[in-house]
């Protein structure tokens, strides 16, 4: 039945969630009587889920697989979508669901709700575009697009002073660093002629004594990058903004943002800039992702370790998160028939990553939404009130830390394997420490939650609140990352299978 569908269909998932944000303002604009908060979260629900099974059904048949026919390009080759296109539009559209069932309670009165609604919706539009984009000008656009809704739900709370700076701060970063993406872009079409990321490759292998200025120009974009992907050293707006947004803004930052960050990095530098050909033109950005990976994780490690409140540490820890997905990008070899199970491995992280950090977050959103505080020692006791949810967390918690069984174990087991298999042993060993680092400051919150007391007897009078949309959300995400153990096995083959089409 796909088949029988024009090749533009295949931009429906995208389409959905553009349609969905474009059907919240006409209705706040037009009848604005009618904008309850309950209808525009379950309007915006639904258009996620639209969009994923959209997505889901199109990876089930086969569409953009080489086997029916390959990758469908639009728009004279500026759009492809593929099974890679499609394995990170279902990452964006589960945590869009997600966040929005949980803002339902999260905003349950604030006066314009339908504002933070069409805001997510067009973010989630810009990252499934960033997905399908094959030309650096659509990447750059629909980057534009994701993060200048972002910047406004990092600033939704206007009378949050922390919400209003964490916003201006973000915003003032990611300006400078979307002009040196841009630069990077105008110095690569400078050296190679071209835009479209397959005729940038064929520069790259003839650029006839340009050679400094495209090694700047990817400089740069790696620069644009790690910005995006919240990677050291351009990780410092991240805490900032995640400790000030709301909790449901920082869950979908640090998760879909976060892959959208991914998909760029993943789709540019392997299409535009080969390891083969960049190595043979003296660009090694193998090299540069290395040294990033190395660094991100670790600082973004052991700056968990210390900080006091459990927002601030998720947020480091999501920087440490970004330096293990690094991995499929710093692992690779030119020519490696192991590749594609590097970079499917770190594509399998990033989805395992969507529910178990979304999820992480929209735990603390509950706690704000109860008021008990954001510091270990205000969760203390938490789960003889609220025990179902504290064990959602505490999947949440050993999951990120990659304990066995959960699903965070198995993604970054075949990360590190991947690595191990590319020859990238050191790789591979200081990732493995760093998730045992990881284990201290996770281990923390279940703590608190399960073995402390209460500072006092009254400490958590404020759960009889009873948020039923972020209660649903955080045991859904919970679900999810528990049924990925039986189902890791097709994540995997099917990621690996989308990255073996890059190379």
């Amino acid at each position: 039945m796909v088949e029988q569908l024009p090749e533009w269909a295949a931009l429906a998932p995208a389409l959905t969630l553009a349609f969905t944000g474009l059907a919240l303002l006409l209705v706040d604009t037009i009848r604005p009587e009618a904008r309850s908060n309950t209808s525009m979260a379950v309007t915006s629900a639904l258009g996620a889920l639209a969009s994923l099974g959209f997505t889901v059904w199109f990876v089930v048949a086969g569409t953009g697989h080489a086997d029916t026919g390959g990758a469908i390009y639009l728009f004279a080759d500026a759009i492809k979508v593929d099974t890679m296109a499609l394995f990170f539009t279902a990452i964006f559209a589960s945590v869009t669901a997600l966040v929005v069932v949980a803002a339902h309670d999260y905003f349950h009165d604030h006066e314009s709700p339908a504002e933070f609604y069409s805001l997510v919706m067009f973010a989630a539009t810009g990252m499934s575009l960033l997905a399908v984009a094959n030309s650096l000008a659509i990447v750059f656009v629909a980057l534009e697009m994701a993060s200048l809704p972002s910047y406004a739900l990092v600033a939704f709370l206007k009378r949050d002073r922390g919400s209003v700076e964490a916003g201006l701060k973000y915003f003032l970063v990611g300006a400078v660093s979307s002009a040196i993406f841009v630069f990077g872009i105008s110095l690569v079409y400078a050296a190679t002629g071209s835009l479209i990321l397959g005729d940038v490759a064929e520069g790259i292998a003839n650029l006839d004594g340009l050679t400094g200025v495209a090694g700047l120009g990817i400089v740069m974009m790696i620069g644009g990058v790690a910005f995006k992907t919240a990677s050291v050293p351009f990780h410092f707006w991240a805490p900032e903004a995640y400790e000030g947004a709301p909790a449901p803004v920082s869950a979908f930052l640090s998760s879909a943002s976060k892959a959208a960050g991914f998909v760029v990095a993943f789709r540019v530098f392997t299409e535009a800039f080969p390891v083969g050909a960049s190595l043979s033109a003296g660009i090694d950005w193998v090299l540069a992702f290395g040294i990033l990976a190395v660094v991100t994780m670790t600082l973004g490690n052991f700056a968990a370790v210390v900080q006091p409140n459990v927002k601030r540490m998720l947020a480091y820890s999501s920087v440490g998160h970004a330096g293990y997905a690094l991995i499929g990008l710093a692992a690779l070899s030119a020519g490696s028939a192991g590749n594609s199970s590097v970079m499917g491995a770190a594509m399998a992280h990033l989805l395992v990553y969507g529910f178990m950090n979304t999820g992480a977050f929209l735990f603390v959103a509950m706690a704000e939404r109860w008021g008990v505080g954001r510091t270990f020692e205000d969760y203390a006791g938490l789960a003889k009130r609220a025990p179902i949810a504290c064990t959602a967390m505490a999947v949440f918690m050993f999951s990120l830390a990659g304990l066995p069984p959960f699903a965070g174990f198995f993604s970054k087991y075949f990360l590190f394997m991947g690595a191990i298999d590319n020859g990238f042993v050191w790789l591979a060993a200081i990732g493995a420490i760093n998730s045992v680092i990881s284990l201290y400051y996770y281990s923390r919150v279940v703590k608190a939650m399960f073995l402390d007391d209460p500072s006092t007897p009254t400490a958590l009078d404020t759960l009889d609140v009873k948020p039923t949309a972020l209660y649903a959300a955080v045991v859904f995400a919970a679900v999810g990352t528990v049924l990925l153990l039986p189902g890791f096995g097709p994540v995997i083959e099917t990621a690996e299978a989308a990255a073996s089409a890059l190379f």
